[in-house]
């Protein structure tokens, strides 16, 4: 058994026998016994974590981030841009989805992409627990830290070699296009209400920016 396995196991053995319910400290210092301390977090981990919930936690060197619920706004959008991708790739052969899905940019670091499209649904970069890679990913720039998608994300999808991707920003209601050129993105396009968005890798694939606001009444 493992040391975690053998923490979780403690752990629910001493909430079975409690016969009051813990409280919110006993809770806190009981999940802070169990659960590794940040910089410790091992991949197996991190996996075996986000296996038991629905909550959307990323992974890096060690270090875990539990990211805030989608709005009803950002699903909205969420929503119209996968109708969108989705119709564009069914008869072409690919897939998109959209999170929480695992997506690994390299040993010891993943990420949780609002939507991860491939060309080939058969691309066996797609597994079953994780994708290894994506032709084009989307993020929705959350409110909370909009560094995240704007900065850190640009850095983590060029290091995974990624070849396109779309940054929808509900704040200035823009659509940005960026490609893969060498090491780092550059912008193909930075894309109003009222334009088109273009993709620069798949041929054809373009998005009402307007329509994409729209559908969140923003």
């Amino acid at each position: 058994m493992t040391d975690r396995a053998t923490r979780v196991e403690t752990a629910e053995a001493a909430a079975r026998g409690a016969t009051l319910a813990p409280t919110q400290e006993e809770l806190t210092h009981l999940v802070q016994e169990v659960l590794p301390h940040q910089g410790q977090w091992s991949q197996d981990d991190y996996l075996w974590l986000t296996d038991c919930t629905s909550r959307f936690i990323e992974f890096t060197d060690g270090r875990i981030e539990v990211l805030p619920m989608p709005t009803d706004e950002h699903q909205s959008m969420l929503a119209h841009l996968y109708e969108v991708l989705s119709t564009f790739l069914r008869d072409r052969g690919g897939t998109v989805l959209c999170a929480p899905l695992r997506l690994r940019i390299r040993e010891g670091k993943f990420r949780e992409p609002d939507l991860v499209v491939i060309r080939d649904a058969g691309d066996t970069r797609r597994q079953s627990r994780f994708w290894l890679g994506a032709d084009l990913v989307v993020e929705i720039v959350s409110p909370d830290h909009p560094a995240r998608d704007l900065v850190d994300k640009r850095r983590d999808y060029a290091e995974a070699r990624i070849p396109e991707y779309w940054i929808v920003d509900p704040r200035s209601h823009t659509v940005t296009v960026l490609e893969l050129d060498g090491a780092a993105y550059v912008v193909r396009g930075v894309h109003a209400r009222g334009a088109r968005a273009e993709s620069a890798s798949l041929d054809g694939l373009t998005v009402d920016v307007s329509a994409v606001f729209d559908s969140a009444g923003s």
